[in-house]
């Protein structure tokens, strides 16, 4: 593993080696949320390791507005070309918008338990606005009491809730804790971000993976984006909440691997390679 800075202000960490895969952690998290799954895609991928700024290794780095459209422009130069970008949850809002704003940079574009607007609206399936107002007014009293409950909804559903909240808090907790900012505006992204008007303008090949347990971005939505989105490709797993890559490792890293097996750049990569 190794840890690059870019322009001075973002950080990154990269392993492995093979075909350029972006990894882009979730609200409340960094990029040590899937150190444990790493092994299952090292040999096959150079991965691109991103802590949103505010987050993780890039707590001081600050986006002013803090938006989906300004993270996305921060993000972009560590952005391999040619690369996938696969975001979850938070992440995979900011990874959408780079395959609206920046398509030519990407070859592929894999959201998991991610949507293109998470809170609940009239004729949409998402979080309930007061579960988002009692995770803002709890971040004023303790930011690890706020983790813990946020991340024990994530796992629920899960067959093993409890042992993967345990590990994503060690994961976590390996890097610095976010600021507090970053924190509330995240929240403020996942209540007031709606780029559901742009989605079907993405272009890129993309895999939208769920859960059918996630509480979070319910399976009752996956209709409603697909319809937004007939181009992508759905794949829901059934004993999956939130964080499939951490409850399923072997089949999320399997679905990954097929998707992006079937991309043409990957294919000349590996006739190249020949």
């Amino acid at each position: 593993m190794t840890q690059d800075t870019l322009d001075k202000t973002m950080k990154i960490r990269t392993s492995g080696s093979g075909f350029d895969l972006v990894l882009i952690h979730g609200w409340g998290m960094n990029s040590g949320a899937f150190d444990n799954w790493l092994p299952l895609l090292e040999s096959e991928y150079r991965i691109t390791l991103i802590d949103l700024p505010g987050f993780g290794v890039n707590k001081d780095v600050k986006s002013e507005p803090y938006d989906v459209k300004q993270i996305a422009e921060l993000v972009k130069p560590a952005i391999p070309v040619g690369a996938v970008v696969a975001g979850w949850s938070l992440g995979g809002l900011v990874a959408q918008q780079l395959a609206i704003q920046e398509p030519e940079l990407l070859s592929g574009l894999i959201t998991i338990a991610s949507s293109p607007c998470f809170i609940q609206r009239a004729g949409w399936s998402g979080i309930r606005p007061e579960i988002l107002a009692t995770f803002a007014g709890q971040l004023t009293k303790s930011y690890d009491k706020t983790l813990e409950r946020f991340l024990a909804i994530q796992a629920m559903g899960s067959n093993s809730p409890r042992a993967q909240v345990k590990q994503l808090q060690v994961s976590i907790k390996a890097y610095p804790d976010p600021c507090e900012s970053a924190l509330k505006n995240g929240l403020g992204i996942l209540e007031h971000a709606d780029i559901r008007n742009a989605i079907g303008k993405i272009s890129i090949p993309t895999l939208r993976l769920y859960g059918k347990r996630d509480s979070l971005v319910p399976v009752s939505a996956v209709d409603a984006i697909h319809n937004l989105h007939p181009q992508s490709d759905n794949v829901i797993l059934s004993d999956a909440a939130h964080a499939p890559f951490i409850s399923h490792p072997e089949a999320t890293a399997q679905i990954f691997n097929q998707f992006i097996s079937g991309l043409p750049q990957h294919a000349r990569l590996l006739a190249k390679a020949q």
